[in-house]
């Protein structure tokens, strides 16, 4: 389905019948409805209506014309909750990676609208490290040499071998600008003020997001449940399915 939500035709797509209870998916940086698509049967099958959209610049929705920041994605989603018929009276949240910052910063705007939220993965603590302010530094000192004939070459190996986890290298065009911009900000502040009932859910072995972010998380949300899945990494939507809707199922 296709609507447009403050000037960017957005796609989403449904599963469901429409008596189930809504269910609203945040995907992560780079991802998209599609690999949602196997979470949202599963949890159709269990009775709820699923809705995922895809966020700005990802999947089929428009790519932004010009650099957004966490605010507009936030903004934007304001906006879709606004106009999108299946959550006007209310509805479950999930946010993994990305999505679960905007889904944070969500819960706390409007909390009279999110009845459960499910924090997968998400990148909400963006503190920065020691290590992390010496990587910005090397970062602009690599750009020093972009008139070298190989600079793509060594900026690109620079990314993948030695920050590594980062998305900024897979990114083109203005999403390498709206990467840095959506991105910057922590969340841990806001933490303490969501009042629904949340689900942390995490895999271990998660390298994107240290396990270390979820019990912090846990910490500061006061009506929280933590849950650790052994043997699991960043992405429990397509190498873990069955346990993530399995966990989501449980506790709802």
């Amino acid at each position: 389905m296709e609507i447009e939500v403050n000037g960017i035709k957005t796609n989403y797509e449904v599963f469901g019948s429409r008596e189930g209870k809504p269910f609203l998916i945040l995907h992560g940086w780079g991802s998209n409805s599609d690999r949602w698509q196997e979470i949202g049967g599963m949890l159709a099958e269990k009775g709820l209506k699923v809705i995922i959209p895809d966020l700005p610049g990802f999947g089929k929705s428009q790519t932004p014309k010009t650099a957004w920041n966490f605010n507009s994605y936030v903004n934007w989603l304001e906006e879709f909750i606004k106009i999108c018929p299946e959550l006007s009276e209310g509805f479950s949240l999930l946010g993994h990676s990305f999505g679960g910052a905007i889904a944070v910063k969500i819960s706390v705007n409007s909390p009279q609208k999110v009845k459960k939220l499910f924090l997968v993965a998400s990148a909400c603590i963006r503190k920065r490290t020691r290590l992390k302010k010496i990587l910005a530094k090397i970062s602009k000192v690599v750009k020093l040499f972009s008139f070298l004939p190989y600079y793509l070459l060594i900026r690109k190996a620079f990314y993948k071998y030695i920050i590594r986890r980062s998305d900024y290298v897979y990114t083109e065009g203005i999403m390498k600008e709206t990467y840095l911009k959506a991105i910057s900000e922590d969340l841990s502040y806001y933490l303490s003020f969501i009042k629904a009932s949340t689900i942390i859910i995490w895999g271990d072995k998660d390298e994107s997001t240290p396990v270390e972010n979820a019990y912090f998380i846990n910490q500061k949300i006061r009506n929280s449940k933590l849950i650790i899945i052994p043997n699991a990494g960043h992405n429990l939507n397509r190498k873990s399915p069955e346990i993530l809707a399995e966990k989501i199922t449980e506790n709802l």
